[in-house]
């Protein structure tokens, strides 16, 4: 059994995340910031289900709070499984962005990304043993109207992954982006009607959470072992 932590664990996408990793064995520590009452939930769903999970609550922003609570956690065992899932989007056309808008969605995404992969990187490496995972989206490859603060923070944590893939390779630990389309949930829901998603997607429909989880745990499995730096597409076709 290894242990996880799946940042942004209390959305659709982390939740199907952290119920993947545990049903492969691990114990996932199941992140939430503002929506701390969701991670106690599926913590709790896990648990009952006979898997190891518990709910983190912290801001990724806060890099001093990220210390303080991963501190605690790899005390005694590293944390050799981190998924950076936690990001949100602002949208708005960059001619009309805010500089808080701006700020904000780079803010949790990218120095997210750094504030809690950093300081799990040395008890990861001295276990030898590691796979760090990021959730990106197709927004990164390709762009999209109204997200270039979204887009650009997504692109980044792609560029970084691919750059700490490099620095880690020989100390057994891997790397990989997930860049996943328009999945079902309560946020894609609203922005995009049935029809829009035919248009877009060629597979016609939106993806389910668990699509994009199954990858995300296969990635964090021995069998990924030889595989870092890359970009994983989970988009129903729509880029490669």
């Amino acid at each position: 059994m290894r242990r996880a932590l799946v940042t942004g664990g209390s959305g659709a996408i982390g939740a199907a995340i952290c119920h993947a990793l545990a049903s492969a064995g691990h114990h996932v520590f199941v992140h939430g910031h503002r929506n701390r009452d969701a991670a106690v939930s599926i913590a709790e769903s896990i648990v009952a289900a006979g898997g190891r999970a518990e709910p983190v609550v912290f801001d990724v922003v806060d890099a001093d709070a990220v210390v303080a609570a991963l501190g605690t956690l790899v005390t005694t065992e590293p944390i050799q499984i981190l998924v950076n899932n936690a990001g949100f989007a602002d949208d708005a056309p960059l001619a009309g962005m805010t500089r808080a808008q701006w700020h904000g969605v780079i803010d949790v995404i990218l120095h997210g990304f750094f504030n809690v992969t950093q300081p799990l990187l040395m008890p990861m490496i001295r276990s030898r043993w590691g796979r760090i995972v990021n959730v990106a989206s197709v927004a990164a490859l390709v762009g999209n109207r109204g997200q270039a603060n979204y887009a650009a923070a997504k692109a980044g944590i792609i560029a970084a992954a691919k750059s700490l893939a490099q620095e880690v390779a020989r100390k057994g630990i891997t790397v990989n982006t997930v860049a996943p389309g328009i999945v079902d949930s309560p946020m894609a829901r609203q922005a995009f009607d049935e029809a829009r998603v035919r248009a877009l997607v060629p597979m016609q429909r939106m993806g389910l959470p668990t699509e994009i989880a199954s990858v995300v745990a296969f990635l964090a499995s021995d069998a990924a072992s030889y595989i870092s730096g890359e970009v994983i597409s989970v988009n129903g076709g729509m880029v490669s």
